[in-house]
């Protein structure tokens, strides 16, 4: 038997980068991509499930050419925390716009724009029946959007995280460019970590192997994926740490 058990999830976490909210323009937002987006997760939303959302920034900013020599890490990184609120900010209007209650809660104060986030508020802001968005990555620099996303499960008890990709899920290479990379099903941190498969951070693996939160890798460009992702234990590859454990 698998070791996921879709019955037992109750609040996720979702992890979706800016690179993929830019559609095949790599850049700021693709309308009709967000359309679909914001209906996947309002069909994760119908389905009863108490959600958070952490984004990357990525489709706002990359760097520039003065990053690979003279700008400091933490300057950039405080700049890449800044555009995921902008992302995170977008997208709670967008689903405002379809009649659904949001919340935008902020690592970085931004008080104009943005709660600032404590794991109290947003878990009384979903128990209130919002779609939580969690932004400003940590709050500090030298950290990825990875470890923020596990770092929230952690804090805020989620029972699963959802990694979204553009591919079905873990794979022993990169199937854009190997031919022969063969799917995972499911796999443990601790192999994830020997292995060196790149899916997440290896801070955020770590992160995840240590407070025991399993992990869900899918392939988000399949409209409605995000729910079978959930409620399907063959869609997307299962992270996880004792994989034996079918009770």
């Amino acid at each position: 038997m698998s070791p996921y058990h879709p019955e037992k999830i109750n609040r996720v976490i979702i992890k979706l980068s800016g690179e993929f909210l830019a559609g095949e323009k790599g850049f700021g937002f693709d309308e009709e991509l967000i359309d679909r987006i914001t209906n996947d997760i309002i069909e994760v939303k119908r389905l009863g499930y108490s959600v958070g959302i952490v984004l990357g920034g990525g489709n706002i900013f990359r760097g520039g050419t003065w990053s690979n020599a003279k700008m400091s890490r933490v300057t950039l990184d405080n700049i890449g925390m800044m555009a995921t609120i902008q992302n995170a900010l977008y997208l709670a209007e967008v689903l405002k716009i379809k009649n659904y209650s949001t919340e935008v809660l902020s690592a970085v104060k931004a008080e104009k724009i943005a709660k600032f986030y404590t794991p109290t508020r947003a878990i009384q802001s979903m128990k209130e029946g919002k779609i939580v968005f969690l932004c400003g990555g940590t709050g500090n620099p030298f950290f990825t959007t990875d470890t923020a996303v596990v770092l929230r499960a952690a804090e805020l008890e989620a029972d699963l995280v959802l990694k979204g990709t553009k591919v079905g899920g873990v794979y022993t290479k990169d199937p854009a460019k190997h031919s022969d990379a063969e799917f995972i099903p499911e796999i443990t941190f601790e192999e994830a970590i020997q292995r060196q498969l790149n899916v997440m951070d290896m801070t955020a693996f770590a992160l995840a192997k240590e407070n025991n939160i399993p992990v869900k890798v899918f392939d988000l460009s399949i409209p409605g994926n995000l729910a079978r992702a959930i409620a399907d234990v063959k869609v997307g590859t299962f992270v996880g740490n004792d994989l034996s454990n079918s009770n």
